[in-house]
């Protein structure tokens, strides 16, 4: 048994431990070659099953890792990720119910009327990061008003991506600085420090950069020619002949927005508001059920209450006479979501089988070795944290593992622990939504219906964060170090 122990726990090397990840990124490249957009739908699916069935074939040969430590990793990783799989399906419960019931096209039919094409992205960008800050939701936050910007953007004639972009710089800035936030919660404590310190401290790295993100989108905006007048009319006529336009269904975001301020939690938000939305769609739009329900033997009562159902569920297709407009209000209910659900679920045994194998601590000591002054500190944590996004694809894994491989580095070095925190929320939390296969990158592709891919280009907040906070180390602005000795090559002596 002792034996067994010793093998069990011995460290991959670094090369071998590189074959897995090597082999995920080829796999993925190749899917995504073959099926585009659609890779998400399976081909995805199988590079990260194929990512892991490596790792755990090289483990389980060459190092004598016992299956047994796959499974106790899989299930402790799987418990983790339950209630963010439950909030996915509240969330597609939630943006059927919003669109049919009224609430997404009263605002947009308002909003393309409101917000001027010049000074669009440059609000939405605005409203998305307040609406976030205060929610502590980037999740929360697109799916109820980001689905609503983006069929403001399409009206008012303004490319998707960019429109993309400008919601979720917005929504993970708010999500990235609020003290409700769960990774920010979840970065503090992981490197034990006070909430608020943590918060004051990245306001260095993080006002920066969304203040360029802000006059990068005015600049662009600024810029925009106004062709979406055409735009403008087709969506506001298609969407009062096809819907109720009432201002009564903006009671549902007005209820939504005093359960976040009251701190209530995401799952109990959406789930409430989805109902509500649910009642609204019952008193204003009962056609719209009647067509959904497409079952003329039924009652009245019994259509209606088929055609709500499939709201919640399933796909739900509206002819409004606009092509483009018929994309925008057509759902997925929670069947939408189960493709991200099943891409997580792989995504999360492949991460928790790397962990099991300690090839990602192998790889990631090699990095920590690489560590000397200042600059590098913070670059390899910047490094780790983007790798570890990447390789686990889930931010709570990586804020934890980048936060635990650092934490005795930063302490024996004489830095303080907030600048850890604030390099990993820099390095982790904001650029999650940048990989395809992330739980974040998934889940806002489909959300929002534009592939990771094409909107990552214009999140400027969420690439320019990491670059920043390597800049702020390079200047040592506020940076306080408690030994004044040259920093000395880390792990020596392991």
């Amino acid at each position: 048994m002792e034996e067994k122990e010793i093998t069990k726990n011995k460290l991959p090397h670094p090369l071998i431990s590189l074959i897995p990840v090597v082999v995920l990124v080829s796999l993925l490249a190749i899917a995504i070659a073959l099926f585009g957009s659609d890779s998400l739908s399976g081909g995805s699916q199988i590079a990260l099953i194929m990512g892991m069935a490596v790792c755990v074939l090289i483990s389980t040969t060459i190092y004598h890792v016992p299956w047994k430590a796959f499974e106790e990793q899989m299930t402790k990783t799987m418990g983790g990720i339950f209630v963010t799989l439950l909030i996915l399906l509240s969330v597609g419960m939630l943006s059927g119910s919003w669109m049919i019931s009224g609430v997404v096209p009263t605002l947009i039919y308002y909003g393309v009327q409101i917000l001027s094409p010049q000074f669009f992205l440059v609000s939405a960008c605005a409203i998305c990061a307040l609406i976030s800050l205060l929610s502590g939701s980037s999740w929360t936050t697109i799916a109820t008003i980001g689905v609503a910007l983006l069929g403001i953007g399409q009206a008012l004639g303004i490319n998707e991506a960019w429109t993309a972009g400008a919601i979720i710089s917005g929504a993970y800035f708010g999500d990235k600085m609020s003290p409700l936030s769960d990774t920010t919660i979840l970065a503090s404590s992981s490197t034990r420090v006070d909430i608020f310190k943590h918060i004051r401290y990245m306001t260095q790295t993080t006002v920066p950069t969304i203040t360029i993100t802000l006059l990068i989108f005015m600049l662009v905006g600024l810029g925009h020619v106004n062709e979406g007048e055409l735009h403008i009319e087709a969506y506001t006529h298609g969407l009062a002949s096809t819907f109720n336009i009432s201002a009564w269904t903006l009671i549902v975001p007005l209820v939504t927005g005093i359960l976040i301020a009251r701190q209530v939690p995401s799952c109990i938000v959406l789930f409430t508001s989805s109902i509500l939305a649910g009642i609204m769609a019952l008193l204003l739009q009962p056609g719209i059920l009647h067509q959904i329900a497409n079952d003329p033997s039924l009652g009245t009562a019994a259509s209606l209450t088929k055609g709500l159902a499939i709201t919640y569920y399933g796909s739900t297709a509206i002819d409004t006479g606009d092509s483009s407009l018929n994309d925008l209000v057509s759902t997925g209910g929670m069947a939408g979501m189960l493709n991200t659900i099943w891409l997580i679920i792989c995504a999360m045994c492949y991460g928790a089988s790397m962990v099991a194998s300690r090839m990602l601590e192998s790889i990631t000591r090699v990095i920590i070795k690489w560590v000397r002054t200042r600059l590098s500190l913070v670059t390899s944590t910047v490094g780790t944290g983007l790798f570890l996004n990447i390789a686990t694809g889930d931010q709570f894994i990586s804020i934890v593992l980048t936060a635990d491989m650092f934490r005795e580095v930063y302490d024996k070095e004489g830095y303080e622990a907030r600048l850890l925190s604030r390099t990993t929320e820099d390095a982790v939390t904001v650029t999650s939504v940048l990989v395809p296969w992330n739980t974040c990158g998934m889940t806002q592709a489909t959300v929002l219906g534009v592939p990771t891919l094409t909107y990552l280009p214009y999140c400027f907040f969420n690439y320019l964060s990491p670059i920043t906070t390597i800049l702020v180390a390079a200047i040592g602005w506020k940076i306080k170090r408690h030994r004044p000795e040259t920093i000395e090559t880390v792990n020596s002596g392991q």
